[in-house]
């Protein structure tokens, strides 16, 4: 037998786990995600926004089932090695590393674009990045604390964006399908439904914060009733503004015009007469990065954790603080290899990479829920079914580079796996 592991500290309650949800959610996907998504689907991005919500839900009860099982850090890494066996788990935190990673460089990039004068947004993204991770580094309440701060700025910022629109009567809903209302069914569809379920795949990209909350079970209080209480409470409320948000940039841009611009919810502000709300959306859009950012970071040092424990990623980087409790060592390699993302990385096609790597993570998810039996099945199979069911079409309607990317980074962690079991042998 080895020596106990060292454990992480209890501290978080239900407001805070929600919290830390929401900011993964809300600055990824407002600031991020309908952009490529209305180049996929037009107008029909509304329906991907309804199938990625519909994915995220059966996800999330698939994570909300197993988290109240297995309250450890490391989220599907772990219920997959319990559930369904080594192999499942590792592929599982292997495409959560390496999605979350790119969606990290991706939310860094973001706050730049937003932040930084011309010129200088690669050098910001990366100060960003050794920002937060002193924060986190510091401990996880200071990391709830800022998160909290962070996610009603932002969530003033989005009602600005709407009353802007709405308001002085800017947004028009025939703006929606330009051939006009009376036509709302074809020309949602006028895309077809690949380009539907592509947009769904790249907006995915949005919901996938709730994860952060499964990730940390080692550090909430009750987490058998907190956990699945604060994935549930964190996704409902992030749809809700999703839905706001694409109905009012449409209904401002027009499907083409949000597919051409990468600033949409500046854009909307700019083409009203409140002209003076363009800076406060261009703040709230820089906190929303930054609040992605911090719980990104907190949930891969988590996740790197729970697998460097158990020998998937080198053992070295199983090692807790022990002042401030966390992770460290996984924290500070993962924003080194983040911060040479950021200073290569297109922004755009880090959304697909990750998208990818996290669809396989809740194939996984949802491949260990339909094994669970008794007091601990929460929620019926068919969820599940569907769940890994369009976990699947979706990976399969990423963009081709986005797709041939994560085969490459499945079969890498494959192959480092494979050569350790065979030294270890």
């Amino acid at each position: 037998m080895g020596s106990p592991q060292p454990a992480l500290v209890r501290r978080l309650g239900t407001f805070d786990a929600v919290v830390i949800g929401l900011g993964s959610m809300i600055g990824a996907g407002v600031f991020a995600a309908f952009t490529p998504a209305a180049a996929a689907a037009g107008s029909g991005l509304l329906i991907g926004l309804v199938i990625a919500a519909f994915v995220a839900f059966c996800n999330a009860t698939s994570s909300a089932q197993l988290a109240a099982q297995y309250p450890a850090s490391g989220g599907t890494y772990v219920y997959g090695r319990e559930r369904l066996g080594a192999w499942p788990g590792f592929l599982a935190g292997w495409g959560f590393v390496i999605g979350k990673t790119a969606s990290s460089a991706a939310m860094a990039l973001t706050f730049a674009a937003y932040a930084a004068p011309a010129g200088w947004e690669r050098p910001t993204a990366v100060a960003a990045v050794v920002l937060l991770t002193a924060v986190n580094y510091r401990g996880v309440t200071r990391t709830a604390a800022l998160t909290r701060i962070i996610v009603v700025a932002v969530l003033a910022a989005l009602a600005m964006v709407v009353a802007a629109a709405w308001v002085p009567g800017t947004a028009d809903p025939g703006r929606i399908v330009p051939d006009g209302l009376g036509r709302l069914a074809g020309g949602l569809l006028g895309h077809g439904w690949y380009g539907i379920l592509q947009s769904a795949g790249l907006l995915f990209f949005a919901f996938a914060g709730y994860a952060r909350i499964a990730t940390m079970g080692e550090e909430v209080r009750n987490p058998r009733r907190t956990i699945p209480r604060a994935i549930v409470l964190a996704l409902g409320i992030a749809v809700a503004v999703y839905a706001v948000i694409a109905v009012t940039v449409l209904s401002v841009l027009g499907p083409d015009g949000v597919a051409a611009t990468g600033t949409p919810l500046a854009d909307t502000v700019a083409a009203g007469s409140w002209s003076w709300a363009g800076p406060l959306v261009r703040i709230g859009a820089a906190l929303a990065s930054l609040g992605a950012l911090l719980a990104l970071i907190a949930g891969l040092g988590r996740t790197s954790l729970a697998m460097a424990r158990e020998e998937d990623l080198p053992r070295w980087l199983a090692a807790v603080h022990p002042k401030y409790r966390v992770p460290h060592r996984a924290e500070l390699v993962l924003a080194g290899v983040i911060c040479t993302i950021v200073l290569f990385a297109d922004l755009r096609n880090a959304i697909g990479f990750s998208s990818f790597g996290v669809l396989i993570y809740y194939l996984v998810a949802n491949i260990a829920a339909w094994t669970q039996t008794g007091t601990d099945r929460r929620y019926p199979r068919f969820l599940q079914l569907l769940g890994a069911a369009a976990c699947v079409a979706l990976v399969a309607t990423l963009p081709l580079p986005a797709v041939l990317a994560g085969l490459a980074m499945f079969a890498a962690g494959v192959l480092y796996r494979a050569v350790r079991i065979g030294l270890a042998g």
